[in-house]
């Protein structure tokens, strides 16, 4: 089969590298990819955005499955384009990326479907949200963008001061363009954070291996909220037990809801949960794979990904014989480029990744790389995800970090802390 994979991120290049390994891959191509995936298989010069002309070149090269990475092509419609064409792809109608892509959509259908989740109050006016917190009491809350913000759209806030300055930012400002037309006030969850991603085919649901990312910039879950610093899998929080809870309550009564209002769901269906004292509750749905989750949970799959999606796509996801599984823990740690989640300088020489990508068990997954001649250089917040297996989690751990400590540019840093809280 021939393979498109639409989007230039860490996530792209281990779904590009992993496709590459199935023996139903004759080619992998990856629009617009990274320096990475230049090394893995074959990239093109295609935005993840021009959806005209992603859909012109699987119509002209008769690429078999298109693997869509990103959420905002899938928000764009890119599916729904590709399937007007009779091509086959994976990913969400732009109905249904409304998951992701509304955070209001999101947390009314919560609401409708009875799935847990935290109290919440909707607003478009400033003085009305400033009133709302005003009006409460004086605690934490979360304040959320209505739409996609690359991950930077989330203000957790100690107190209404906090909480004030966020709507400002979203609603009068208009820090995030058009996103913050809309704002979610809601309360703040305490627990732990998990990742459950699911393979979803619009009635079959097929859960992956748990993982656990790192939202916060800094050591200790400190600093301001990022696109995620760090992923490991399996995570030990979530027990079988509560995993079967979580698929009755929240996976099933989501999928059965979309599919009831006409909007049926297939793709990924990630949900970021908070494991309170009360049970599981639902913080967000994204519509793909997460980055930087997809890495190590990707690093331990040994079914072999294309059979997956493929089924997926195809509606036919009932088929598939189970999920088998490396054993060993996988941990990823994501560098990072100087001054991130703000602004931050481009175009840095990177050395030591092909000594890196030669430890053992060890993959080197690049997020925001670009080749300047023979040079990879930075060209993105996010830049690589190094990513290891271990026969335990501190081994796993301990290998990514040797392979962190090989790697380095001007003004290359991390969090040093990943998976510490399973150990």
């Amino acid at each position: 089969m021939k393979i498109l994979v639409v989007g230039s991120g860490g996530r792209e290049h281990a779904l590009a590298w992993k496709l590459s390994q199935s023996p139903l891959a004759e080619v992998v191509y990856c629009a617009p990819g990274n320096a990475g995936t230049a090394r893995d298989v074959r990239n093109l010069n295609i935005a993840a955005d021009d959806i005209p002309r992603l859909v012109k070149f699987a119509e002209e090269n008769a690429i078999d499955l298109t693997v869509v990475g990103p959420e905002a092509p899938l928000v764009a419609g890119i599916t729904d384009a590709f399937q007007k064409r009779g091509l086959l792809v994976f990913g969400p109608s732009a109905a249904a990326a409304r998951l992701e892509g509304s955070k209001v959509f999101t947390k009314r259908l919560l609401r409708k479907a009875n799935i847990p989740t935290a109290a919440f109050a909707v607003f478009s006016n400033f003085a009305e949200a400033e009133q709302y917190i005003s009006d409460g009491d004086e605690q934490p809350m979360v304040v959320k963008a209505d739409g996609l913000a690359a991950g930077k759209g989330v203000f957790v806030c100690a107190n209404r001061q906090e909480a004030r300055e966020a709507v400002r930012s979203i609603l009068a400002d208009r820090s995030f363009g058009d996103a913050g037309a809309q704002v979610v006030i809601e309360e703040c969850l305490v627990g732990e954070e998990a990742s459950i991603l699911a393979i979803v085919d619009g009635d079959t649901i097929v859960p992956l291996d748990v993982s656990q990312d790192h939202k916060r910039a800094l050591d200790g879950d400190e600093g301001p909220n990022t696109g995620g610093m760090g992923a490991y899998c399996p995570a030990p929080v979530v027990t079988p037990e509560i995993m079967d809870e979580i698929v009755r309550r929240v996976l099933i009564p989501t999928v059965h809801t979309m599919k009831q209002d006409g909007c049926p769901f297939n793709g990924v269906l990630y949900a970021g949960l908070m494991l309170t004292a009360g049970g599981p509750r639902v913080l967000e749905y994204n519509v793909r794979f997460g980055d930087p989750e997809a890495q190590p949970v990707l690093m331990r799959l040994k079914t072999d990904l294309l059979e997956i999606l493929h089924l997926a796509a195809s509606g036919k996801l009932d088929q598939l014989e189970g999920l088998e599984w490396d054993p060993r823990p996988a941990v990823c740690v994501v560098m990072a480029s100087e001054g991130y989640p703000g602004g931050y300088a481009k175009g840095a020489t990177i050395t030591g990744i092909e000594q890196a990508d030669q430890l053992p068990d060890t993959k080197v997954f690049h997020a925001g790389t670009a080749l300047d001649g023979d040079n990879v250089v930075n060209s993105g917040g996010r830049v690589l995800g190094v990513t290891a297996l271990g026969d335990t989690l501190a081994d796993a751990r301990e290998r990514a970090y040797a392979a962190v400590d090989l790697i380095s540019w001007n003004g290359a840093w991390c969090r040093r802390d990943i998976s510490d809280k399973a150990l």
